[in-house]
């Protein structure tokens, strides 16, 4: 669309502040400011928080690396509010301001109910989210209002027919999914730019699944362009869309950032060729039956037996993607070094009402203890 639009003049790169880099325990505090010092210097601008993120630690490393550091004209922030654990307005004017006060601002630009779908957006009702993201908008103390999105299309098309005030919506988009069943990325997306929302891309690689891949996709993409890094084509294919605030990615380290930075910072939309080797690795990834997680982690926070379920699926998904079951098993060992195995699960679950990707992961913990466990 050539007409003006929410956030039409932001750089399509924004920093996801989800999977930041870490020094043993601890949020490696100075890799994340030289990351916004470098990033900011290119002149993005658009950084992704949200209340849950690394325990609520995410909105603090927001405030250190960044509103301390640089004019509060001179960068956009968005936070998110976590619907699932709220009983009342109290409880999410409460929430709020913990969000503000933990980065230090007067205002986010961008404010989301987080992960809305069939169910949560019946409590956003039953809570009056809406009206009260309405009232922080008409305070001043949030700009734009939206949501984040994991359902169906028809769900989509629900919610923007009864929440016009909506500005923007967020969603998962990456070619991978682009014509998946579960995920409908395109019937997402074109339903959304009907509505005229604007548009924030989060996931484009697939919580990195689109940065490695097996070594047949690489191959189909260094002889494309033997420069262009793995995860540069999942990230252009996002951007490549039109109406879009910005694509997120969820940068865990400097060299991902100066990746990222190398072709986004005078981008260039793919073009017919480029297009047609992303649709042929999409044809190989649809024919590989691997657990499409995307490591958000929502399932683990109210997991009883604290299985680190995301980097159990990892490990499961390196073995169907390599075949090398000695990685696979020390991956599986590493990942549930300091909680649960996979045998462990006792079917509560609690995992499955959580997972935006709506995974049977009950069944597919059996597997992985099958499979990795000795």
């Amino acid at each position: 669309m050539s007409d003006a639009y929410l956030g039409q003049d932001i750089k399509k790169l924004g920093f996801g502040l989800m999977r930041l880099p870490m020094n043993g325990e601890e949020i490696d505090m100075e890799q994340v400011k030289k990351m916004a010092d470098l990033f900011m210097s290119k002149g993005f601008t658009y950084f992704d928080t949200a209340y849950v993120y690394h325990g609520g630690k995410s909105e603090v490393v927001l405030g250190e690396a960044v509103v301390k550091r640089f004019p509060r004209e001179s960068f956009q922030c968005a936070t998110k509010l976590p619907l699932w654990d709220l009983k009342d307005a109290a409880d999410m004017e409460r929430v709020f301001q913990e969000s503000l006060d933990r980065a230090g601002l007067a205002y986010y630009d961008f404010y989301l109910l987080h992960a809305l779908g069939k169910e949560s957006a019946q409590k956003a009702e039953d809570l009056d989210a809406w009206g009260f993201i309405r009232k922080l908008k008409d305070q001043g103390r949030v700009k734009h209002i939206g949501f984040s999105f994991h359902d169906s299309a028809e769900v989509l098309e629900d919610i923007l027919s009864k929440h016009p005030e909506a500005e923007f919506v967020q969603l998962q988009i990456n070619y991978a999914d682009w014509e998946s069943d579960g995920v409908q990325a395109r019937k997402c997306y074109e339903i959304a730019r009907s509505h005229g929302k604007a548009v924030i891309i989060m996931e484009p690689v697939k919580g990195g699944a689109l940065a490695t891949m097996t070594p047949q996709v690489q191959e189909i993409f260094k002889k494309a362009d033997p420069n262009a890094s793995v995860a540069s084509w999942a990230v252009r294919f996002a951007a490549s869309l039109d109406g879009l605030v910005t694509v997120l990615s969820g940068m865990s380290n400097m060299e991902q950032m100066e990746d990222n930075l190398s072709y986004m910072t005078d981008f260039k939309p793919l073009n017919q060729e480029e297009r047609q080797v992303v649709g042929q690795v999409a044809d190989v990834l649809k024919n590989t039956p691997t657990i499409p997680c995307t490591a958000c982690k929502y399932c683990v926070d109210g997991c009883p037996q604290k299985i680190n379920i995301p980097g159990v699926f990892q490990a499961v998904n390196q073995l169907t993607l390599y075949g090398d079951a000695n990685r696979a098993k020390g991956h599986y060992k590493h990942a549930v070094g300091e909680g649960g195995k996979a045998s462990d699960c006792i079917q509560c679950g609690a995992c499955q009402g959580h997972c935006p990707q709506h995974l049977e992961i009950i069944e597919l913990l059996k597997d992985a203890a099958a499979k990795l466990e000795d």
